[in-house]
């Protein structure tokens, strides 16, 4: 049994004080102020009235327009302060007032200002902002740069991720103060490539195309209330500057080293000193109202995906040795390309295409022995032949209110998918050779349609909007057995997924002096339909229906411009994605086979959390506290037939579960050389007792008592800036041992380190970088199911080193 060794607080606490990664400032650090002026006296708008700003503590001049024609103004790029307007026309009291302009929004509206013809004093006006940098100043979100995670440089999206405060990667999968149940959107939009409410894709979406990455661990009502854990929004890179410019990049290393672990007797041999190559190339035009930008990558890997070794122990004594190897050829393309057109000062309209296409082939072997090994029971080997399609069509339309900042947004995002499967297999036993394949073939048409209104006031802004999702995707699994197939041929078909949502949300965000407060209501009405071939030997057609309200709450205190107070609570939502209820059994492992189930249904969590920031001249200390329950968890359940040591994994809805913890970030610049970070998230997760059905391949029952696990993680990060333009990073990674579905995953450990040089007067830029530098990254699991438990360790590729260049036109 695996078990969490107690860490004491003194040594949290050490740690915490010393180090993190860098922090993209969130808050808004350029406002636009904006009003009109009018004549107190007949109520006709002003032109030409002089405005000018000033600090307040000093009376220094910052900047100052004049009205137009129809009497508005607007004060661009103001720094988050306290300000003094002076307002001055000729035959007019010059007024003034108090200006506090604020970090939560972009746009501040102070409404109507009246000048009195021969006397008095304008009323104050309050719009006020704290100044200094802090880690979550914006409230919905943290912002990460992928130019200062230069360890990760060249690598995949999945593998930059973990580099980043409160993530952590676990079979493939991200999670937020571990939690996998995240939305990924790209560029605001959920896309094919990333899932459509869930997450896919990231291993292969190179993080060469990403301009930065947004952390939202509490969204607010404008998103979709999918993901209990929060939602990650990947930023593609656009660049926006006059006439041609662009960056051409080529990123190449080797991972797999040398062997971790000797495969059992008789199967071909693991990858080793494994290519990567990574082409990158971005272009843009800009001249006078037209825009075009072309982003286009290719990752190409080899990869040792998966090497797991497992040892099954049956409760009448029996125990089988096997592992699980599995080679990886990976192609990866994609390019999105556009223009933004602006029509005139107030409208935009915004066309895009993305494409992506991923060939995978894995070719992989699955020895089992007996105890001693002194007996092979059977051999599996298979190749997968794999083809995923992206195409996405975008259309977005922007108009400008004469008020800056007060916008109303219209768009239509078409996306279709392609997933194109062929497995074969052969399935070699001591008495006979059968060859088997299967093929697998699955469209997904998704139709988004929004529009969103943003109204600035004078304390904040007034969001609303209202969006449609129709979602389809048909699904054909075609058996072809051989002799003696082990497949389950009368579990193929056909099964078509449908699926609608309506939305509609608003949302109300406020700040002055010493308040913030944002309120916002989502309500999602969910219709989804699942039909299933009528001749399937398991499953029939399925579906549910609801209408729920999705709230958002956060309120915060400023103690002072450096120390602030916030408290957050919010209610979401995981709906089953198509593949949790895909009903066709798969068998990229031979003897723990797993498979969907159209009788699932959403899980609802409701999600609270405190925090506390505090910021000085040289760096920031954030700290929160949260707690999360779920109804109906969503898992994964393994259970076994009587009469077969076939083991069946198939998602279910278990009991309530919790997820309690603290996470701390403290940054601190030592020298102008040298900065030290870290993130240390310490949580407890559990799963109440739980007895389910598991219907495949017959009805056959589970049961398991309460789960409950103290578990976390800490990553510390250094970063020098070294003479001759050298910054060179060093990234730590410890995750503590956790509860999985039946059991436990152990601790694991993991030590990054690259270095970036700028040269060619600032265009070029040479890094060079290398992953888990140790090879220690290795995750082991112990699983218990009723008759059967296995322990496992899977040595798979983790080590990977890489060099590349950069230029900029």
């Amino acid at each position: 049994m695996l078990r969490a060794k107690p860490v004491s607080f003194l040594v949290w606490s050490i740690l915490v004080f010393w180090s993190l990664p860098n922090v993209v400032n969130a808050q808004q650090t350029a406002v636009s102020v904006s009003g009109l002026i009018k004549d107190k006296t007949s109520g006709n708008v002003l032109a030409y009235v002089n405005i000018g700003l000033k600090k307040a503590k000093d009376s220094v001049f910052v900047t100052g327009t004049v009205t137009d024609e129809e009497g508005r103004f607007t004060l661009l790029n103001i720094k988050p302060d306290n300000y003094l307007l002076e307002i001055s026309s000729a035959g007019y009291k010059t007024g003034y007032q108090h200006l506090y302009v604020g970090s939560l929004s972009g746009f501040l509206d102070i409404h109507t200002i009246e000048l009195e013809p021969n006397a008095g004093l304008l009323g104050e006006v309050v719009v006020r902002s704290a100044a200094g940098s802090d880690i979550a100043a914006k409230m919905d979100k943290k912002t990460y740069s992928m130019a200062d995670n230069i360890s990760q440089a060249g690598a995949s999206v999945l593998q930059s991720l973990q580099n980043l405060p409160g993530i952590t990667i676990q079979e493939g999968k991200v999670q937020l103060r571990g939690n996998d149940k995240i939305t990924v959107l790209i560029d605001g939009k959920q896309t094919a490539l990333t899932g459509f409410g869930n997450q896919a894709g990231l291993d292969n979406l190179p993080a060469s195309a990403i301009e930065k990455i947004e952390i939202i661990n509490n969204p607010s009502s404008k998103y979709d209330a999918n993901g209990n854990a929060g939602i990650i929004n990947i930023i593609m890179k656009k660049n926006k500057q006059e006439g041609w410019n662009g960056k051409l990049g080529m990123t190449t290393g080797l991972g797999a080293l040398w062997v971790r672990k000797e495969n059992l007797p008789d199967i071909r041999p693991q990858y080793q000193a494994t290519p990567k190559f990574n082409p990158s190339l971005s272009l843009n035009y800009r001249k006078k109202n037209i825009n075009v930008f072309l982003q286009a990558d290719n990752l190409y890997t080899q990869t040792l995906n998966k090497n797991e070794f497992v040892t099954r122990t049956y409760d009448d004594g029996t125990i089988v040795q096997q592992q699980l190897k599995r080679n990886r050829n990976t192609n990866f393309f994609t390019a999105k390309t556009g223009v933004d057109w602006q029509l005139n000062k107030q409208n935009t309209l915004t066309v895009s295409g993305l494409f992506g296409t991923e060939k995978i082939i894995d070719r992989g072997d699955q020895p089992f022995f007996n105890n001693t090994h002194s007996e092979r029971l059977r051999l599996w080997q298979f190749l997968e032949d794999e083809l995923k399609t992206t195409v996405m069509a975008t259309a977005a339309y922007q108009h400008k209110f004469k008020q800056p900042g007060h916008l109303f947004n219209l768009g239509v995002n078409y996306t279709f998918h392609r997933e194109d499967e062929k497995y074969f297999f052969t399935n070699i036993l001591p008495t006979y050779t059968g060859k088997d394949s299967f093929k697998l073939l699955s469209d997904e048409h998704v139709m988004d349609i929004n529009a969103d209104y943003v109204k600035p006031l004078k304390y904040g802004r007034f969001e609303t909007g209202v969006k449609l999702r129709l979602r389809k995707i048909p699904t054909d699994m075609h058996f072809l057995p051989g002799i003696n197939s082990p497949l389950d041929v009368n579990a193929g078909g056909w099964a078509t997924y449908r699926e609608t949502i309506p939305a509609l949300y608003g949302n109300y965000i406020f700040e002055d002096e010493q308040w913030e407060a944002e309120l916002g209501l989502r309500i999602e009405y969910v219709r989804l339909q699942y039909d299933v071939n009528p001749g399937h030997n398991t499953y029939q057609s399925d579906g549910y229906n609801y209408m729920q309200p999705f709230p958002n709450v956060r309120l915060a205190y400023k103690i002072n411009d450096r120390n602030k107070i916030s408290a957050f609570y919010n209610r979401r939502v995981d709906r089953p994605n198509e593949v949790d209820i895909r009903i066709f059994p798969k068998y990229d492992d031979a003897e723990i086979i797993k498979v969907g189930n159209p009788a699932l249904r959403p899980q609802f969590t409701n999600a609270f959390e405190l925090g506390y920031k505090t910021n000085w001249s040289t760096g920031y200390f954030y700290t929160a506290a949260y707690h999360r329950f779920s109804d109906g968890t969503i898992t994964r359940i393994s259970g076994m037939v009587p009469g077969s040591n076939l083991i069946y994994a198939v998602f279910q809805n278990v009991n309530r579960s919790y997820n309690t913890g603290a996470e701390l970030v403290v940054s601190q610049a030592f020298q102008s050389w040298y900065s030290a970070d870290v993130n240390a998230n310490i949580y407890r997760n559990q799963i109440n007792a739980f007895t389910v059905q598991n219907r495949y391949p017959v009805p056959h029952e589970f049961s398991a008592g309460r789960q409950q696990i103290i578990s976390g993680n800490v990553k510390l990060n250094n970063k020098f800036h070294l003479p001759a333009k050298l910054d060179v990073q060093v990234t730590a990674i410890y995750l503590a041992p956790d509860i999985i579905p039946q059991g436990r995953i152990g601790s694991r450990f993991s030590l990054d380190m690259g270095a970036k040089k700028t040269i060619q007067k600032g265009r070029g830029e040479l890094f060079c970088n290398a992953t888990d530098l140790l090879n220690t990254m290795t995750i082991k699991k112990r699983i218990n199911g009723n008759g059967f438990s296995y322990i496992s360790s899977d040595y798979y590729e983790t080590q990977v080193i890489r060099i590349g260049y950069n230029y900029k036109f």
